[in-house]
């Protein structure tokens, strides 16, 4: 497997999925998008992959660390995993087109 490859597989393991919601819906016309990305990923690291995956420029990343909640559901106790979001500023004039897929 050559180097590039494994490279873009690392950028997967960084960028789990992006947030799809009402809310980050409207922050696509801003230029800002959000992603759920591994807990021990660093903001370099996520613009980097970002950079990569999605050919767009970065000009800054955010992000926020949710811990885990515990919940009921009928009768048993849960606990949610914690979850780190990146919220991520592209240059003016870059866009991300997430209903195509990558």
């Amino acid at each position: 497997m050559s180097s590039a490859s494994k490279q873009n597989l690392r950028d997967y393991d960084v960028v789990v999925r992006p947030i799809l919601t009402e809310k980050s819906n409207m922050k696509t016309e801003d230029a800002q998008y959000f992603f759920h990305v591994s807990l021990d990923s660093t903001k370099p690291e996520i613009k980097a992959a970002v950079e990569r995956l999605f050919k767009v420029k970065v000009k800054s990343v955010n992000t926020l660390v949710r811990k885990g909640k515990t919940k009921r559901f009928r009768g048993r106790i849960g606990i949610q995993k914690d979850m780190k979001k990146a919220m991520v500023c592209l240059e003016k004039g870059q866009r991300i087109d997430l209903s195509s897929g990558v």
